[in-house]
């Protein structure tokens, strides 16, 4: 249409939907291609909503948060990274999606870059995008122990117009978790370089092996070039309920909330009432989601794992099995023909960055049995 930017009128559909919209709604289908579960978000909170909601929390309130949520986050961070986050370094957001489109806004303009590591979540480099910036991906390398990280790679995709390394560990598709040492040595080098780091945790409780993931607010000062990203949307099943929050140097306060106020007038005033429920009586829920995925991860992984076209890696965290198909080349085709002939539904690879044809997510937060009978009729498909 005349007059709209390039950068939008030349976007192409997202793949993900291309796949979900051939049977959204359809309940022969399994829907494994989203990122969530199909556990209902808690009663302790949707009833707190609920009571907020009768108590006529419905007006407009500070964009950066109303006090007893920010109150929560920082005790939140003070029991799980066991540091002291100063106020100003808090900003609300209404999602994590919106806590990213913020970080990138700060950035990103036309002509500048940010350096992703892939495969990533496709909202990432359509967010560059829109802000008239360039993606440049630094692929992980898949091996027989997991996903691993070039770091020299990923510095060298860097040049005087990088205004960005956006880091998502643990990692959506493929589960991979960064190392505190690579955290340190990306830090070092975006502090030389005068780079921003975005880092998005939004699974950070989601590990099988640990209490939590390695964060960079483990490592970074308050004034260093870091923006860490953070939702409610995994860990306490609220993916619908749209809430986030973002850490940034303090000295950023004010102009996170003004563009928290430009892009959504700020979060929900209920729903954040719900979320201060969520982070104070919510952590045996998340002790249950982790087992949960650990079980989805082991069933996936166990059926799959043996087959000789697909090579898979088992995932270190978050809530998806990454894999490849052997002799498939167009991933989208192949998925769209999986709904309509194994009524399973799963993401395409190509849907998260280049060099990624032929691969496939698969959401395994779900009941067993729900994903025993997807695996039953995916099986005869990948063999």
């Amino acid at each position: 249409m005349q007059g709209i930017r390039n950068a939008i009128a030349d976007m192409e559909q997202q793949r993900i939907g291309a796949v979900a919209n051939l049977a959204l709604g359809n309940p022969d289908v399994i829907p494994l291609w989203f990122g969530e579960s199909d556990v209902v978000s808690p009663d302790f909170i949707r009833q707190t909503a609920k009571r907020a909601l009768d108590a006529g929390e419905t007006f407009y309130v500070n964009k950066r948060g109303i006090p007893p949520l920010r109150q929560a986050l920082i005790g939140y961070h003070r029991g799980i990274h066991g540091m002291e986050l100063a106020p100003e370094r808090l900003t609300v957001t209404g999602s994590g999606m919106t806590a990213i489109m913020i970080a990138v806004q700060c950035l990103v303009g036309q002509g500048d870059n940010a350096v992703l590591i892939s495969p990533i979540w496709p909202n990432i480099f359509y967010a560059v995008r829109t802000m008239g910036g360039e993606s440049r991906h630094v692929r992980l390398q898949q091996t027989a122990m997991g996903w691993k990280l070039d770091l020299d790679r990923l510095f060298a995709a860097c040049d005087a117009r990088t205004r960005a390394i956006f880091i998502a560990s643990p990692s959506n598709p493929t589960g991979w978790l960064m190392s505190e040492d690579e955290q340190r040595a990306v830090l070092d080098f975006a502090r030389r370089r005068g780079i921003w780091i975005i880092a998005d945790e939004v699974y950070h409780r989601l590990v099988y092996d640990r209490p939590v993931a390695p964060s960079f607010l483990n490592l970074a000062l308050p004034d260093d070039p870091v923006f860490v990203v953070n939702s409610f949307s995994k860990s306490w099943a609220m993916t619908g309920w749209r809430l986030g929050w973002l850490i940034h140097p303090p000295a950023l306060g004010d102009r996170m909330g003004d563009l928290s106020g430009i892009n959504n007038t700020g979060a929900t005033t209920f729903v954040q009432h719900a979320g201060v429920c969520a982070i104070e009586q919510g952590e045996a829920f998340i002790a249950e989601m982790v087992e949960r995925c650990r079980r989805g991860r082991d069933l996936v992984h166990q059926r799959l794992a043996g087959l000789p076209r697909v090579a898979i890696s088992r995932p270190a965290a978050a809530f998806y099995a990454y894999f490849k198909v052997d002799g498939v080349s167009d991933d989208l085709g192949f998925a769209q023909d999986l709904v309509r002939t194994a009524r399973v539904g799963l993401a395409p690879g190509s849907a998260f960055g280049p060099d990624n044809a032929g691969y496939f997510r698969l959401c395994f937060a779900s009941a067993e049995a729900r994903l025993s009978e997807a695996l039953d009729r995916l099986v005869p498909a990948l063999s």
